[in-house]
C-alpha cells in the first residue's frame, strides 16, 4: 500500500512581518533567526530584535547600548531595559502604544539613528579536534 505524500506546511508569517518589511527592500537588510526570534541588520549593524514567545520574549528588543538607553527612554516611554538582557530596550507588545511605537522604531533604524544598534561580535570559530583518531 503507498503511503499518500503530504503537500509542505505553508510557511506561517512571524507575528511582527509587518513591522520589518519595511526595511526588507534596504539594500543592507539581513534577517536572521535568533533564539526563536528574528534579528534585523542593517549595514552589518543588528538594529532591532522581533520575539513573539512568551513574556518577557513578546515584542520587539531595540539593539542598543547602556549609554543610549536613556535618550531612546525620554522619546520613547514604554521602552524598558529587558528584564533578561538589560543591555537592550524592550517594548513590550503589551505596551499601550506598541504598533505605533514599533512603527516609529523601525523608521529610526531605517534612517540610521545611531541611538539604534550594535555590531555584533564576530563568530568564534570552532578549534579543530586535537584528539588523534584511530585508523581501522
Amino acid at each position: 500500500m503507498l503511503k499518500s505524500r503530504q503537500p509542505p506546511a505553508a510557511r506561517l508569517p512571524h507575528r511582527y512581518e509587518w513591522l520589518w518589511e519595511p526595511l526588507a527592500d534596504d539594500a543592507t537588510f539581513v534577517l536572521r533567526s535568533m533564539f526563536g526570534a528574528r534579528a534585523v541588520y542593517l549595514d552589518g549593524k543588528m538594529v532591532l530584535c522581533f520575539s513573539a514567545g512568551e513574556e518577557p520574549w513578546r515584542g520587539v528588543l531595540v539593539c542598543t547600548s547602556h549609554e543610549r538607553q536613556a535618550a531612546l527612554q525620554t522619546e520613547f516611554a514604554a521602552l524598558t531595559p529587558h528584564p533578561i538582557l538589560p543591555k537592550w530596550l524592550y517594548l513590550p507588545e503589551t505596551a499601550d502604544a506598541f504598533e505605533a511605537t514599533a512603527t516609529k522604531l523601525v523608521a529610526l533604524a531605517r534612517r540610521r539613528d545611531p541611538r539604534i544598534g550594535i555590531t555584533p561580535q564576530p563568530r568564534k570559530r570552532k578549534k579543530p579536534s586535537t584528539k588523534l583518531r584511530l585508523k581501522r
